[in-house]
């Protein structure tokens, strides 16, 4: 799984970017494709989720991990998969789309191509707890401890690794607390992590 990809945009079409990265072109569907600039000189970091299907792999691409969470709570809920995600998030205004869903504002959702009423209740449903137990800051802002993970690769290969071990969310983050503001390895790190845990 991709968290993000870090290149030069080398094409802008209306439904996707290019970006390229050491050589290599990666197709990536966003929302709103015109937000992101060509340009051969300045690397640009873009965050990406990888969608499998029987026959298709798509790679969707969003300019922060505030839209890229945003993108996952919506494809969460039933009847809405990327593509859907993607076109409601076209719409730049997130924090109005947020609010809509905390206030049960059904006329607001069902504006979005494809959104109906009964897909715009789902939404309020299976949402409306999940966004008012996150604070806007925590939706739209990088915390201090993702940027910290961000800086410190092997700390976030460490709780990937936790992860796919089967340890749940909540015991990761108590681990991850432990473990910042150190410097080792991967396998440092899981061997620490591993101790913490027993």
């Amino acid at each position: 799984m991709y968290e993000y990809l870090t290149g030069k945009i080398s094409i802008v079409a209306p439904q996707y970017i290019v970006i390229d990265v050491n050589g290599v072109g990666y197709k990536l569907l966003v929302a709103n494709p015109y937000r992101f600039k060509e340009d051969s000189t300045m690397a640009v970091r873009v965050y990406v989720y990888q969608a499998v299907r029987d026959d298709d792999i798509s790679l969707f691409g969003f300019s922060d991990q505030a839209e890229k969470r945003l993108f996952m709570q919506l494809i969460n809920v039933s009847g809405i998969g990327p593509k859907s995600a993607l076109a409601i998030l076209a719409n730049p205004d997130h924090q109005g789309l947020v609010d809509a869903i905390a206030n049960n504002n059904i006329g607001y959702l069902t504006k979005f191509p494809g959104i109906g009423k009964k897909t715009a209740s789902q939404i309020v449903l299976d949402l409306k707890d999940k966004l008012a137990s996150a604070s806007t800051g925590d939706l739209f802002t990088s915390s201090a401890s993702e940027t910290a993970e961000e800086d410190n690769p092997a700390l976030s290969d460490a709780l990937a690794a936790l992860k796919a071990l089967g340890y749940k969310e909540r015991d990761v983050k108590k681990v991850k607390k432990n473990l910042q503001g150190s410097k080792a390895s991967t396998d440092e790190y899981l061997r620490q992590a591993l101790h913490l845990l027993n």
